[in-house]
């Protein structure tokens, strides 16, 4: 049996309206991007490993990270397109919680090489329009929690 949260809302579904299905197809290309760019990255890392200046600890470490954070992600959009609520708020949330990081990341001197610092920059950019997205007026309105 599923849980009442993790069934689909009537609202949620949304599958007729215009706005709604262009919203989830804009993330699903996004989180897309970003999934793939995160296994390039670690492709990279591998053919640059025997490079300490363009590969350290960090760089493989962040990249493990950002490659199973970019495939939970698109789980989470695929939930939310489904109409899933729980999936809209943890997608909102890590979305949200990866953008912070990355700023904070990059901006740390030294702590990443400069093409990962690029690559992390526009993982952030294809994040913050998920995040413009998932949080906009429209689909707060579909996933805001039904009173009665």
């Amino acid at each position: 049996m599923r849980h009442p949260s993790n069934s689909p809302s009537p609202r949620a579904t949304a599958d007729e309206d215009p706005f709604s299905l262009t919203a989830f197809r804009r993330m699903k290309v996004l989180v897309g991007c970003y999934f793939v760019l995160s296994v390039l990255t670690l492709v990279a890392a591998y053919v640059l490993r025997d490079d300490p200046a363009m590969v350290n600890d960090t760089v493989w470490i962040r990249g493990a990270i950002v490659a199973v954070a970019s495939s939970l992600m698109y789980a989470f959009v695929t939930g939310t397109a489904r109409g899933r609520r729980r999936a809209y708020l943890r997608l909102r949330i890590t979305s949200a919680l990866m953008v912070v990081a990355i700023a904070v990341l990059i901006s740390i001197p030294g702590l990443l090489p400069m093409w990962m610092r690029i690559e992390q920059g526009v993982c952030g950019l294809l994040l913050l329009g998920v995040v413009l997205i998932v949080n906009g007026r429209h689909l707060r309105s579909l996933f805001a929690a039904r009173r009665g």
